[in-house]
């Protein structure tokens, strides 16, 4: 499913349960996921999911994976400063006239809003965590043609090396 066809279904993030636990849910074409948050709203959780999506955009990784890379901001210690920091890049939306970032429907608007704020704290500490949170997931890896490390199987010379296929 592209960004575009997730935003234009409008229920692109939901809900909190009477519970007490509250759950960030979207749904994809082949399966429906939900992903619990403890100390973040679940507002918060689709914002930070899609500007995962805007700094290291894939069209091919589903969002669960750029759920997982998130999930480690949904704690105590961080969720201050990661609620004002969205706060923060919802104000920046409403001053384009949106009434908050997840609600811009074009990816282009969306990364420029991004661009304006790249050198504050907020995003290059989301920035910098995605690098290991989204790419070191092992279940991403075959997305991106990736066989993993080759040193426990002997390198690569006997492995990969000449799989060039495309040459």
């Amino acid at each position: 499913m592209t960004r575009r066809q997730l935003l234009s279904q409008s229920a692109l993030f939901g809900a909190s349960f009477v519970v007490g636990t509250s759950f960030v849910a979207a749904q994809a074409k082949a399966a429906n996921w939900a992903l619990a948050v403890d100390h973040l709203k679940p507002e918060t959780m689709a914002t930070l999911i899609q500007m995962a999506r805007d700094i290291y955009p894939h069209d091919q990784v589903p969002d669960k994976f750029y759920a997982i890379a998130v999930k480690g901001y949904d704690v105590a210690e961080a969720s201050e400063g990661i609620e004002a920091g969205v706060a923060a890049l919802n104000e920046a939306a409403h001053g384009i006239g949106y009434a908050n970032y997840i609600d811009i429907g074009w990816e282009r608007d969306r990364v420029n809003l991004l661009r304006g704020m790249e050198s504050s704290p907020f995003f290059q500490q989301i920035r910098g965590g995605l690098v290991t949170g989204l790419y070191n997931q092992k279940a991403v890896w075959p997305i991106f043609g990736y066989e993993g490390e080759s040193f426990s199987e002997g390198g690569y010379i006997d492995r990969g090396f000449d799989d060039i296929n495309w040459l």
